[in-house]
């Protein structure tokens, strides 16, 4: 099974990536685990023109892999394999988007992320992904 681990660096992420590694005592094979961080894309407007792409490039990698960190370590303690990326964008559609190309089976998310006036502002992450995704979504409290 190909599982998507949406991972934001809070709490109910790691949660989520606790009940996959939970769950592998009772799959009958081995699941193929993928990670993704979703970074806001901060270039717009005129920040383009005072910052140069590489130093947006290196900002948003270090963002997600420090945000993908505490995942990762739980994984590697499991001796789980798995893979990660960072994309840049709109978390929701980010993680449906990825969820296609990759052609998961299940995105196993926590219930809630880090963002609490931006879920009042736009909707929360979660249920835009229920709405949207073409597979199953695992909420995970």
């Amino acid at each position: 099974m190909k599982i998507l681990i949406p991972v934001d660096g809070s709490a109910s992420a790691v949660h989520a990536v606790e009940h996959v590694i939970a769950s592998r005592a009772w799959l009958k094979h081995e699941p193929e685990i993928l990670l993704l961080n979703v970074q806001w894309n901060i270039a717009v407007g005129n920040v383009k023109l005072f910052i140069n792409r590489d130093t947006l490039d290196d900002y948003y990698r270090e963002q997600g892999l420090a945000a993908l960190g505490v995942a990762r370590e739980k994984l590697n303690a499991a001796d789980m394999a798995y893979t990660y990326h960072v994309s840049i964008g709109t978390p929701a559609e980010a993680i449906v988007q990825y969820a296609r190309e990759q052609q998961v089976e299940q995105i196993a998310l926590g219930a809630r992320g880090q963002g609490s006036v931006s879920t009042v502002l736009l909707g929360s992450v979660v249920d835009k992904v229920l709405r949207l995704s073409p597979v199953p979504v695992l909420v995970v409290r």
